[in-house]
């Protein structure tokens, strides 16, 4: 094992991620396992850099000429040494060396700036996970500044000196070249820290898999529902004909659901809020009318059901639905990526710029795809799927009456639609919290959320409702009312939490919020160390995981189908939760290590 070369609190250079330019920074800790450094830069910014990305102080050769040389005492005095007797009085020769000392510190100012401009800004710092460049030894920042953005300046004053040009002219195109290798410079190193370099799910070929694994599970977790016997190991002895799985009117009844939920977002209804900023500045324009929208589904499904259409359709044809749902997110995920192509580098999703074409499909190459002011991810969040569960479990109340020829639902069918219906109704209405989300604010749109927002959701969700239509279940009020305590208890402290987090985002000022300790980082946010978020790092995820467990109870303990739910849920807040860690420690460095200590258990307090 290779000892620590540097020690805790040792001022050295460290190389700045994808440059060649070396920093002053002090060395904070040193990680035994991974062999990294936690080095701190003069504005607060910590990265880990390898062992070969730093050096000491002495390896490095500072030129001393230009400070020298262009000292204003030492011309003073050379020029009143070989001043002729029948020179003007001291006078004149005083301000004419205050004018060359002017403009040396006018020069010197110059580079200053530039110097300045080329460190890279904070979001491409965070946003770098890469391996560095090579790098060149005995040199600094300034040094290679130097070299590589401005002529030597001795050189310049023999130019300046003997050039029969006017000496503004010199000037001005010095500067308008020294601009422009400035921001070529930063636009190189910018492009090179924007890409992806850390492959989330098994990189190229875990994602490869992926496209093909989670429709695969969607419809072998319908076909099991379907069965009379639906455990988990007893598979369907014979497959449905794939001539049975497509059907164009249910395509067209898909496709009339989808542009009537975009209709309801693009009317003028509803306040208009700005997202997080992105890495150029710039604040995108969101619309706030998810309530609107549900309550216009609901007045239009009321109207059908008013003219007698039968809603179950849906639960005799859900399998060609969920085909139809799987073929448009694959064909809209295509559109993504090939637009994708010609979007700008700085509208490229931070986590689906990876370079691979089969990653960057899965992930997401484009971060906010949109047609106009139409924001196709965010529509998609929200709208298809998520209104869409609600009317699907509706479907599975009425086709449950039917089918067992009924005159009331079950109370089984009625705490699962009532349960979810309030999840929903709850995401609608707190609808600008998610523009906080990794979803919006670091994800692409690619095929993880076109397939997830459109099928997984409205198809793997309503998976209970699904599933008591052909396997009822009959509960008592006593454990019907427990189950229902539990769910309130998960939406308690769901809610609760999330809405802790975001009054503190909002104004950390507010006195309501004066109880809360927290602990600052270099970033300027506060990490709540009281409240809910010094219970767990992650009680929003707790509180999920509960209100999945009391969906579930309904359906009784007689398969394990109903269950695959929580079991996805919980293996999905892990992966979401280990994502959060990893990004977190880069975003807060030791910060997040001391709110780690103080905050030991992640998502179940004394377990995990």
């Amino acid at each position: 094992m290779p000892n620590q070369r540097f020690a805790e609190g040792e001022v050295v250079m460290g190389r700045w991620p994808g440059s060649v330019l070396y920093y002053e920074v002090q060395v904070t800790s040193y990680d035994d396992v991974s062999h990294l450094y936690t080095v701190k830069y003069k504005d607060g910014t910590e990265l880990e850099l390898k062992e070969s990305d730093i050096k000491s102080h002495s390896s490095f050769k500072y030129r001393k000429g230009q400070s020298s040389s262009s000292s204003p005492s030492r011309r003073s005095t050379s020029r009143s040494r070989s001043r002729s007797p029948g020179r003007p009085a001291k006078g004149r020769r005083r301000s004419s060396s205050q004018s060359r000392e002017h403009k040396d510190d006018k020069k010197k100012t110059i580079q200053e700036t530039n110097l300045a401009l080329l460190k890279p800004s904070e979001n491409n710092t965070r946003r770098y996970n890469g391996e560095p460049e090579s790098t060149e030894k005995n040199d600094t920042s300034c040094v290679i500044l130097e070299k590589k953005l401005k002529p030597d300046l001795d050189m310049e004053r023999v130019h300046e000196q003997y050039s029969l040009r006017p000496r503004k002219e010199e000037k001005k195109k010095e500067e308008i070249y020294s601009e422009q290798k400035i921001f070529e410079a930063i636009k190189t190193i910018e492009k090179a820290s924007s890409k992806t370099k850390e492959l989330e799910f098994g990189g190229r070929i875990g994602t490869f898999m992926l496209i093909f694994f989670l429709p695969a599970t969607v419809f072998y977790l319908l076909l099991m529902c379907k069965q009379d016997d639906p455990s988990l190991l007893n598979f369907p002895s014979a497959l449905p004909a794939l001539e049975s799985l497509w059907e164009a009117r249910v395509f067209g009844v898909f496709l009339l659901w989808f542009f009537l939920q975009a209709l309801f977002y693009l009317l003028p209804i509803g306040k208009v809020v700005e997202g997080l900023p992105l890495s150029n500045g710039k604040k995108l324009q969101y619309r706030i009318n998810g309530v609107y929208a549900f309550i216009l589904t609901a007045a239009a499904v009321g109207t059908l059901l008013y003219f007698q259409f039968e809603l179950h359709y849906l639960y005799d044809h859900f399998m060609q639905f969920a085909v139809s749902a799987s073929i448009f997110s694959m064909a809209l995920s295509i559109y993504l990526y090939i637009r994708s192509l010609k979007a700008p580098e700085e509208e490229l999703a931070p986590g689906g710029n990876s370079g691979y074409f089969i990653y960057d499909f899965f992930t997401g190459h484009e971060l906010n795809p949109r047609i106009g002011s139409f924001d196709l991810k965010y529509f998609c969040e929200l709208r298809p799927g998520l209104i869409g569960w609600v009317v699907i479990n509706l479907a599975m109340l009425l086709a449950e009456m039917k089918v067992h020829n009924q005159s009331m639902p079950s109370l089984s069918m009625i705490l699962v639609n009532s349960f979810q219906l309030l999840y929903v109704v709850d995401a609608l209405w707190n609808e600008e919290a998610i523009l906080t989300t990794m979803d919006i604010t670091h994800d692409g749109f690619g095929f993880m959320l076109a397939f997830g927002d459109l099928v997984w959701v409205p198809f793997v969700y309503s998976l209970q409702a699904f599933y008591l239509v052909g396997h009822p279940t009959a509960i008592s009020w006593p454990v019907a009312a427990a189950i229902t305590i539990l769910n309130c208890i998960g939406y308690y402290v769901f809610r609760s939490a999330n809405s802790q987090k975001n009054n503190f985002r909002r104004n950390p000022a507010d006195p309501k919020l004066a109880y809360l300790k927290f602990i600052p980082t270099a970033t300027g946010k506060g990490l709540l160390v009281t409240g809910w978020w010094g219970f767990v790092r992650h009680p929003n995820y707790l509180g999920d995981i509960i209100m999945a467990l009391a969906w579930s109870l309904p359906c009784g303990f007689n398969h394990i189908l109903p269950y695959f739910y929580v079991i996805y849920f919980i293996c999905l807040l892990v992966h979401r939760e280990a994502r959060d860690e990893h990004h977190c420690k880069q975003k807060y460095g030791l910060a997040w290590e001391r709110y780690c200590q103080r905050v030991p258990y992640r998502i179940f307090p004394y377990i995990y």
